[in-house]
This record gives C-alpha cells, structure tokens and sequence, in this order.
C-alpha cells in the first residue's frame, strides 16, 4: 500500500508539471502567434513607408539641377530601396530584423526630412535670385535700349554714308544639338549650339576681311566664353563666346558657327549678340527647356 500511494503521488506531480509545461509552451505558441501578427501589420506599413520615401527622392531630384545634390539624392533613394528589398525577404517571425529594419525606417525618415528642409530652402533663394535676376534683366533692358537711343543719336551725326555702310545681321536663329547632331529636346542633352544668321547686301559697306564676334548670354547674363576671350566695343573689352573670319563681299552671306558645350548649362531665356567693325548688329533670343 505503501507503494501504491507513493507512485499514486509520483504521478500526480508528473501531470502536474506536464500540464504546467502543457499551459507555458501554449501561452509562449500564442505570444509567438500575436507577435508575428503585430509583427505581420508593422512590416506592411513600414513597407509602404520605404516605397513611399524612395519616390518622395525621386520628386525632390526633379526639383533641383544641383548635379551634387542630385547624387546625394539618387544615393539616399537607393540605399532606401535596398533596405525595403531588406525588409519583404524578412519573415514576420524575425523579430530582430524588423526591429533592426524600424530603426533604419527612422533614420531614413529624418534624413528625408533634413533633405526636404534643404531643399525648400534653396527653392526660396532660388525664387529669391529670380525675382533679383528679373530686375536685372529690366535693368540690362534698359540700359541695352538706352545704348541703342545713344547708338542712333551718334549715328545720326555721323555722315549718311557711314550709316548705310554699316553691316545688319538678320535671321538670327539658334538651334541646340545632342551628341548625334540632332535637335536636342532637353537642355541637359545639348552638346553644341549652332548660331545662324545672314549678313544682308550692302553696296555701300567696306568689302574684305571681316572679324565677326558672337555673345551668347545665359539666363542670368553671363557671357559663354573660353578663356580670356575679348574685344573692343565702345571704348572697353568686352567678352564674346566666338569669333569667326569672313571674307565679305558685299552680297548676302550666311554664317554659322558653333558653340561646344562643355558647361553646365541651365534652362531659360539666352540672348545672341553679334559684333562687326565695333558695331553691334543684330541680336536675338532663344530658350531651352
């Protein structure tokens, strides 16, 4: 009897500890079940966090044409798009990972941020120079109709002859090219600039050789040049983007000539200005988008 009532007493601890373990292993299987679910719900938002940041890059790379930030950005972007291919190979069960992979979606996001910040800053002075680069441009205007006023005043005391004998270029036209010799649709892919115009007939003009200096203005009025490029105008030396030799006979010609472009080059307004024998004569305005 003795026996019977220890093993009676053996078994009941038994079970006792099997349903005790029976109860933990269940409670740990349904933690382990509600964590990956939590788990599961996280994984997807913090998937569609990384794919909406990574075209939140690819928006801001439109708004600027700083080639450095540009990189920085594209860099960002892809260091994004690597941590979301991360994060859907990830089971739900590897709680590491996603932890690891939460705390990169927050310093994803506050690098983001800081960019955006950055961004919307230059976007202001850039709007700012605008506005100052317009008032420079009216006032360039004015001054360029002002020196016209002044070119026809002069002229007007000068003989009959020398104002007819003065050369006029017309048809002035621009054509930006690609790498390929085509018209190029985007600033970003011109590769050379073709500059054509037509010296009109002149009887009365001097015939020989004739030094013809081209100015192309970008959309802040800077000059395109190479070097220390310039010539007399007026009494200063200004700077020109081409020069080019012709012999002129009197009759119509047609020029060209070609700017290579090794600079960056933004969109906007550019303005032509050809010069002969110290006298500006003609000028026009081209855009590239």
């Amino acid at each position: 009897m003795e026996k019977n009532k220890k093993f009676i007493v053996i078994l009941i601890v038994l079970i006792v500890l099997i349903a005790g373990v029976s109860f933990l292993a269940i409670n740990e299987f349904r933690k382990n079940k509600e964590m990956a679910e939590v788990f599961a719900v996280e994984k997807e938002e913090m998937e569609n966090e990384y794919s909406t940041f990574a075209a939140q890059y690819d928006e801001l790379q439109v708004q600027i044409n700083n080639d450095s930030l540009r990189e920085k950005l594209e860099s960002e972007k892809l260091k994004t798009q690597r941590l979301l291919e991360e994060l859907r190979q990830v089971k739900t069960t590897n709680a590491a990972e996603i932890i690891r992979l939460k705390k990169e979606l927050k310093t994803v996001r506050a690098v983001l941020r800081s960019y955006v910040i950055q961004i919307d800053s230059l976007n202001r002075l850039n709007a700012a120079l605008r506005e100052e680069n317009q008032e420079v441009k009216s006032k360039y205007s004015a001054a360029t109709a002002q020196i016209n006023t002044l070119s026809q005043e002069k002229k007007s005391l000068n003989e009959k002859v020398s104002l007819a004998a003065q050369l006029d270029a017309t048809n002035i036209s621009a054509l930006p090219m690609n790498k390929r010799g085509r018209k190029a649709r985007r600033v970003k892919d011109v590769k050379k600039i073709a500059i054509t115009f037509t010296i009109a007939k002149n009887i009365t003009a001097e015939t020989g050789n004739k030094t013809v200096y081209v100015r192309i203005a970008k959309p802040d009025n800077s000059i395109l040049s190479k070097g220390n490029t310039t010539f007399a105008y007026e009494d200063r030396e200004i700077t020109y983007s081409i020069k080019k030799y012709i012999e002129y006979t009197g009759e119509e010609q047609s020029v060209t000539v070609y700017w290579d472009v090794e600079e960056f080059l933004p969109s906007g307004t550019y303005n032509v200005y050809i010069f002969a024998d110290g006298n500006m004569i003609g000028q026009n305005s081209f855009e590239m988008k």
